[in-house]
């Protein structure tokens, strides 16, 4: 795998792998609750992977403004992505996670920056190490 690459083996694409974060994982949210990830770890593997979706409700604004948003949490993922990959295979841990906006919709935030969502994203990441 490239080091700040984002292939389609690393992203969650199937509706069986969404369901099963969204019904199984847990809930963090970043420090200023604008954006929240949801995390399923399954320990013990042998071949640890990290899998990450994006996703943004319909609710939050039009389809060019969430289509921007999931672009810049990709980008934030991708250039942060070496940390959280390090820890799972260090720890042998399986991670599927799905990053979201929690507070931030098109109303409140009408033009939206990748240094906007970079801080909030390396944040989750963090919180998600450090709950181990």
């Amino acid at each position: 795998m490239k080091e700040f690459g984002l292939s389609k083996i690393e992203r969650i694409k199937s509706k069986k792998e969404f369901s099963l974060v969204y019904s199984a994982g847990s809930v963090i949210y970043s420090d200023d609750r604008k954006f929240k990830v949801n995390i399923y770890k399954s320990e013990n593997i042998e071949q640890p992977v990290v899998k990450a979706g994006f996703a943004v409700h319909r609710k939050a604004g039009i389809a060019v403004w969430r289509n921007r948003v999931k672009r810049l949490l990709r980008e934030s993922y991708r250039l942060n992505k070496k940390k959280l990959t390090d820890w799972s295979s260090e720890n042998k841990i399986s991670v599927f996670l799905v990053f979201s906006p929690n507070t931030i919709n098109q109303k409140n935030k009408r033009k939206i920056t990748l240094h906007d969502v970079l801080p909030q994203v390396d944040n989750l990441m963090n919180k998600i190490i450090q709950a181990g």
